[in-house]
């Protein structure tokens, strides 16, 4: 199933919300609420899925999930789901799950990002993420 601005798709078995790339989308329990805290070098590595209220309420209604917005600190509109702002993992390729589970640091802030699930949640953090250590930084 789809909308303009996200799908659902399988990918390694898990069932996953996509970007219209099909680039598998990850939030951090750390920005629960819709606190922004991937700002600067984060998101290098984590590009926030931007969305306007418009189309977030669209997205929400074409695939029955709690999506919404939130506004980052540059003034931009993020994509949420369940208030968790969504972002796509930039070492990552269309239809892949590495950043499943994957733990990082930023500006002093610990991130360990899980896929969103087509239920609403996020899918187990079992898969085959890595750690900071393999940015190219």
């Amino acid at each position: 199933m789809q909308s303009g601005l996200v799908s659902t798709r399988s990918v390694d078995g898990t069932d996953v919300l996509a970007d219209s790339q099909g680039r598998t989308l990850y939030s951090a329990d750390v920005e629960k609420g819709g606190k922004i805290l991937c700002t600067g070098g984060c998101t290098s590595f984590w590009k926030p899925v931007k969305a306007s209220p418009k189309a977030a309420k669209a997205a929400a209604a074409d695939l029955d999930l709690k999506l919404g917005d939130v506004k980052r600190p540059d003034g931009a509109r993020q994509l949420t789901l369940n208030g968790l702002p969504l972002y796509t993992f930039t070492q990552e390729a269309p239809g892949k799950l590495t950043g499943n589970g994957f733990a990082d640091d930023f500006s002093g802030t610990h991130f360990e990002w899980a896929a969103a699930g087509t239920d609403g949640a996020t899918a187990s953090s079992g898969g085959s993420g890595g750690s900071g250590a393999n940015y190219p930084y």
